[in-house]
Parts: structure tokens; C-alpha cells; sequence
């Protein structure tokens, strides 16, 4: 079974888009099990709405889950100290950062981060592409 591993801060909303696109693709119990970590309850509640296998909620659950998971997804600031306005602590960027699982950040340019070409494009398509880059991955397995 594989694991993806899906963070998301603030209101969870790029969490909960990609569970349910992901969701769409692997049904619940099937071959690979969706863990949504929120770095604050309110993220985690809107990311549990969604269905995932297994939720949690802060830094220790990152940390934890970054260790065994084939895929982490989540808006980049996921893997930048500080960021999402404070919510994303240096042991959880660290964690995002070393893990051996394939990252697939989806570009926000906020809290003092730009990634340059990434100007304002929707989510819904980000989403989707994110969804295409972790599918690759995991069915070429």
C-alpha cells in the first residue's frame, strides 16, 4: 500500500481539494492510504470532511508520517520554516525537507515566498496537475 501524506495549513482548502481529487481516483480502502495533517485543528476539520484514511493535527504528526510516506502533498509552504503565517515550525520543514518520499508542492505565493512563474494561477488546475504528477508515481509501481 502506498501512503500520501497530504499538509495543509490555514483553512485546509488545498488539502481538502487534493483529498477529494485523489479520493476520486483511489477509493477508500484500496491500494494506497491517504493521511491528511493539518498544521492547525481548523485545517485538519476541513481535511477530515474529505474522507481521508487517517488524520491529525501539528507538528508531531508531521514529523512522524514525513518518516514512512511515499508521496507528501501540500502547498509549498509546507517545506518553508515559518511560513503559512507561522503555522509551519522549522522541525516540520526539516521533516518535509529530508523525507524520501516525492514532494508535490503546489505553488502560493504568500508570507514573503514568491515562486517566480507562478503568478496568480488557479488552483483547480494546480490541483489537477499535482493529482497527474502523484498518480505517475504511484501506479508506475
Amino acid at each position: 500500500m502506498k501512503k500520501i501524506l497530504i499538509i495543509d495549513g490555514q483553512g485546509g482548502k488545498i488539502g481538502a481539494s487534493l483529498i477529494d481529487a485523489l479520493r476520486s481516483r483511489y477509493p477508500s480502502g484500496g491500494e494506497v492510504e491517504l493521511v491528511a495533517v493539518g498544521t492547525n485543528s481548523s485545517a485538519t476539520e476541513n481535511m477530515l470532511r474529505r474522507s481521508p484514511d487517517a488524520a491529525a493535527t501539528g507538528e508531531n504528526p508531521v514529523v512522524v508520517n514525513s518518516r514512512d510516506a511515499d508521496v507528501i502533498a501540500g502547498p509549498v509552504g509546507i517545506a518553508i520554516a515559518d511560513s503559512l503565517w507561522g503555522e509551519v515550525t522549522p522541525k516540520m520543514a526539516m521533516a518535509v525537507g529530508q523525507s524520501q518520499a516525492l514532494r508535490v508542492l503546489i505553488p502560493v505565493n504568500r508570507c514573503r515566498s514568491v515562486i517566480v512563474g507562478a503568478d496568480g494561477a488557479p488552483i483547480a488546475p494546480l490541483i489537477q496537475k499535482a493529482v497527474q504528477i502523484i498518480a505517475e508515481a504511484i501506479d508506475k509501481d
